[in-house]
């Protein structure tokens, strides 16, 4: 089935004015606004930017708050690389570079969370503390966890492929993924976007059944103060089985958020006021 591709995501991105930031060749929009210490906020796969502007608005007078689109997402242009945390991790290293940024706050929602902990192993200096919601990299490998990463990547290779179901199914799986109300708009932007994000997906679920996703002994060693910020209602990455992981981390916080994936969106007061006590 030939589909043209017309930019839908760009919807979920950064917020005109974005500012374009060109790192290692791949050119990412950025939110760039608010003053006081910096804090980076980092999505989940499929998102973009723009699930932090609530976010912003809430924290911007007291912190300078950067949210970045990942490549082949809202308005950033694509990557020669596959989309994992590690490959993110360098890119948002850059970004930081940049703006001039020595050091951050890092928030990051899944891959984002993923990739923020990548981001503090490699570059501690850079990172002052982590907020984590839901990040990919603390379930086991098991049997389960493969299967379930098997599945997913099935569900998107089809979308990838254009099976006439996939948005409807799309859609079914977002009201899942974002369950509140308060996230409906960033819902409908993502859901509009069911065919054009459909092959990252893909490409983003085969990642995170490799050997390199598993960041639980990479945890293990963070010594800064870690919060992590956990929508209780996830299905896909849930608490149970990260809980041995997030244990291991020293000194760890853990807040739970009536949330189904995205606590930032879905219940954008009490995060944030989670976040400024932590950082505060």
């Amino acid at each position: 089935m030939h589909m043209t591709l017309t930019p839908l995501r760009a919807a979920a991105g950064a917020t005109p004015p974005w500012r374009d930031v060109v790192v290692d060749g791949v050119r990412l929009a950025v939110d760039d606004g608010g003053t006081g210490p910096a804090v980076v906020c980092l999505h989940a796969i499929g998102h973009g930017a723009g699930d932090f502007r609530g976010f912003r608005e809430r924290i911007g007078a007291r912190h300078r708050v950067v949210a970045i689109d990942f490549p082949g997402q809202g308005r950033s242009g694509d990557d020669r690389e596959p989309p994992t945390a590690s490959r993110y991790a360098e890119l948002t290293a850059g970004v930081l570079d940049a703006l001039g940024i020595e050091q951050a706050v890092v928030v990051g929602n899944s891959i984002g969370g993923a990739t923020a902990m990548r981001l503090a192993a490699a570059r501690p200096e850079r990172v002052r503390a982590l907020v984590l919601e839901n990040p990919g990299g603390l379930d086991p490998s098991d049997r389960l966890a493969r299967a379930a990463i098997a599945a997913m990547v099935r569900f998107f290779d089809a979308g990838a492929r254009g099976a006439r179901w996939f948005p409807r199914a799309f859609a079914a799986y977002y009201r899942m993924i974002l369950q509140r109300a308060a996230a409906a708009e960033q819902r409908r932007r993502i859901v509009a976007s069911a065919f054009e994000i459909a092959p990252l997906l893909r490409d983003a679920w085969r990642g995170f059944g490799a050997p390199g996703a598993d960041l639980r002994d990479l945890a293990a060693g963070l010594r800064i103060p870690v919060l992590f910020a956990w929508a209780r209602r996830d299905q896909i990455i849930q608490l149970r089985r990260c809980r041995p992981a997030i244990a291991r981390i020293p000194g760890a916080r853990l807040e739970c958020f009536p949330a189904g994936h995205a606590p930032h969106l879905e219940t954008a007061a009490e995060f944030a006021a989670a976040v400024e006590r932590f950082i505060g």
